[in-house]
């Protein structure tokens, strides 16, 4: 998976509480394969009315928006069903990191797992970054990993936790296949020696 190290991006305002994972990919998308368009399934019923047409009203459907690669959110964004495919359908976007002050547990577990970055910051510290991004469109934000810090867009640093072992694979960009990988020579040894001391297990 692609490593995440530091990012400074447009981030977006997501003034919803309890955004759960059919609202960022409806249930009926799920089948859908992973090709190109797939970020078209993003958010789908919030962006997009009965016949297609863009609600201009949706933040991401707004011209200084359109590019965000953060997303700023309320409490418990990701909570309802697991579906990998809401990670999916946001890095199809371009989506990368998604800052709020709380997940729902199994969609923070996706998001780790393919090379997106979840930041758990206080709900007044998000309320405060919305409240900018809503005052001057398109401004960036900055997230660095290995700090562990976010810069909003007046300077101001916030500090958040993650798990070492979470940080280390992001970092890195491995996924379970490239944790496993990491000690292909071990497994390879202790496959060598066990075939050896338990000969009757082959047959």
């Amino acid at each position: 998976m692609e490593p995440f190290d530091r990012l400074t991006a447009v981030a977006a305002p997501i003034d919803i509480t309890n955004c759960d994972t059919d609202r960022i990919i409806p249930a009926r998308f799920l089948r859908k394969p992973r090709v190109a368009g797939y970020e078209r399934w993003l958010f789908h019923d919030l962006r997009f009315d009965a016949q297609g047409n863009e609600r201009p009203e949706f933040i991401l459907n707004r011209k200084a928006y359109r590019e965000a690669k953060i997303l700023v959110a309320g409490a418990n964004y990701g909570c309802g069903s697991s579906r990998e495919q809401a990670v999916y359908a946001m890095a199809a976007f371009g989506i990368r990191c998604v800052i709020a002050p709380s997940f729902g547990d199994i969609h923070y577990g996706n998001a780790l797992q393919n090379g997106f970055l979840p930041v758990v910051l206080p709900a007044e510290a998000c309320r405060t970054l919305r409240e900018q991004l809503h005052a001057s469109p398109g401004v960036n934000i900055a997230v660095d990993l290995p700090s562990q810090t976010v810069v909003g867009p007046d300077g101001e640093a916030y500090a958040f936790d993650i798990d070492p072992a979470a940080k280390e694979r992001l970092i890195r960009g491995l996924d379970d296949i490239g944790l496993a990988l990491q000690n292909i020579e071990r497994i390879e040894g202790f496959e060598s020696r066990y075939s050896e001391e338990h000969p009757w297990a082959a047959l």
